[in-house]
């Protein structure tokens, strides 16, 4: 009963703080009736469960095959390993959210949420970006493939995407841990979120804004760009191949990289390149709902169906067993 008055009257809290520092946010979820989130728990855990087992079956498969210790599949592991942490950051927080059982967050919870997702999200962003660029050397520079993506240097890319993500949101989390929080203490969302913190806030938040729409565009839009110019030099390669088979074949190993970029990048400008984040906070939860549970799971799935070889070693794998 507490927990549904807090849904469905949020400015009770309006004035609990009273000029005073807030230490603790509660989280609303999805608000409605019990059974309402209920469905909603038993849909976030199902994904949660097939997106750990789906992306750790990829590393697991790409460990086990031979034929797939190559760079592409070596940033597919990445790019999975990625994805388990990502909605492990989300789903069993917001579970407890929205069966009422753990709605409050601390403040030093939230911003670590905070930095921990954007993190992983700015590493996928490189990450995506790194894979586009070796498909364009494989198909570019098909001859030349194994001597300029090389172990080392694949090693390198996949190091240098965890680092850059993680320091490129270092500054902005910090700038949003020097907000102050007088009330409400309401955030109307099943995570932290930079929307939501900036949007609670009673202090300047211009400096936080302006922080973030710097690195959106440092982090989304330059390893957007770098995607879209290594698609513009495969589809141009792909297309001057003469036979309608070399030119499957070719499409084929980049497919369903293409489908995951697309799919991506469309949530994630949508929420952060924008010059005020303060806006949207119900549409915002919908499309952090698709980008930190749904994108996790589709991956995996994208990835094999889409993909011969990683479908003949499945074939393999099972055979063998």
């Amino acid at each position: 009963e507490t927990f549904l008055s807090l849904q469905t009257d949020p400015n009770t809290w309006k004035d609990k703080a009273n000029g005073t520092s807030v230490k603790e946010f509660i989280l609303l979820g999805f608000p409605g009736t019990w059974q309402f989130r209920v469905s909603f728990v038993v849909v976030f855990a199902l994904m949660y469960t097939l997106t750990v087992i789906g992306n750790a079956s990829i590393i697991a498969l790409v460990w086990r095959s031979s034929n797939l210790h190559t760079p592409m599949y070596f940033f597919l592991c990445n790019l999975s390993f990625l994805e388990i942490w990502y909605t492990t950051g989300v789903v069993p927080k917001a579970i407890g959210v929205m069966l009422g059982t753990s709605q409050t967050i601390s403040f030093s919870v939230c911003i670590f949420q905070l930095f921990f997702l954007l993190s992983l999200g700015s590493t996928e962003c490189f990450l995506l970006s790194v894979m586009a660029y070796d498909r364009y050397l494989a198909i570019c520079y098909p001859l030349r493939y194994s001597s300029l993506m090389n172990s080392v240097l694949s090693v390198r890319l996949a190091l240098s995407s965890w680092l850059g993500g993680f320091l490129a949101i270092s500054l902005l989390a910090f700038l949003t841990s020097r907000l102050t929080f007088c009330g409400p203490d309401v955030i109307n969302h099943f995570l932290c979120d930079i929307d939501s913190c900036l949007a609670l806030s009673c202090t300047d938040t211009w400096p936080v804004e302006l922080a973030t729409f710097l690195v959106s565009i440092i982090v989304v839009v330059a390893s957007c760009v770098v995607t879209l110019v290594s698609y513009m030099y495969i589809i141009s390669s792909i297309l001057r191949i003469q036979s309608a088979h070399g030119r499957k074949k070719a499409f084929s190993t980049c497919s369903a990289h293409l489908s995951v970029v697309t799919i991506w990048y469309g949530s994630t400008i949508f929420l952060y390149v924008k010059p005020s984040a303060q806006n949207s906070l119900d549409l915002n939860k919908i499309v952090n709902t698709f980008n930190t549970v749904v994108t996790p799971l589709l991956n995996p799935f994208i990835y094999t169906l889409r993909n011969q070889e990683v479908k003949l070693a499945l074939g393999r794998a099972f055979h063998n067993k």
